[in-house]
């Protein structure tokens, strides 16, 4: 696991920020499908994940016009905006019911059941709603780490916390997750 951006990673954030059109094209194939798994595993649609995408990579061309944006971790960065994104839409909606009625109307479109089985759809849904009854916190760090295989250092340099405090919350999800989605499995549940 790296702990320092590598040279070549901070020669295309310094070309970015000139807005050098190689080096934005090359960021947005690099970091792109990752931000699309990701939004696609947490909101279950489409439509939802590519717009995820679009405003992930709008509002990184946004902070670079303005002398903003990252200094490094680039991919931490863009997922940082993404779940953001993801966390707005949530909050728009006024309650976990409707949220959840929605996310499974989305299973139903074609790509979806031509791209997972039925008991794959079921799996996906039980985790999407187990990891949304975690904090913001332990969703983010956990939804980086072990989804997207961001190290933990880049972790903790984005969200300004030590690797040990990464870890912890890591692991406290780890702990309220195992025992949410064992909860959901019984049979009185």
């Amino acid at each position: 696991m790296r702990m320092t951006p590598s040279p070549q990673e901070l020669d295309l954030l310094r070309q970015a920020k000139i807005f050098d059109m190689d080096a934005l094209i090359t960021i947005y194939d690099r970091y792109s499908p990752g931000v699309y798994r990701y939004a696609y595993r947490l909101l279950g649609s489409v439509e939802q994940a590519e717009d995820c995408v679009s405003e992930t990579f709008a509002r990184l061309l946004n902070a670079l016009r303005v002398g903003k944006g990252p200094k490094a971790h680039l991919q931490a960065y863009l997922y940082r905006i993404a779940h953001n994104w993801i966390t707005d839409q949530y909050r728009q909606v006024k309650n976990e019911a409707s949220v959840m009625d929605e996310a499974v109307e989305n299973f139903a479109d074609e790509a979806a059941v031509a791209a997972f089985d039925l008991s794959r759809i079921s799996d996906m849904e039980r985790l999407r709603k187990a990891l949304f009854m975690l904090t913001e916190e332990q969703r983010l760090v956990t939804s980086m780490h072990i989804l997207e295989e961001i190290p933990n250092e880049e972790i903790a340099s984005l969200m300004h916390k030590p690797v040990g405090a990464i870890k912890a919350l890591q692991h406290r999800a780890l702990v309220k997750l195992k025992s949410l989605l064992e909860e959901k499995e019984s049979p009185d549940a």
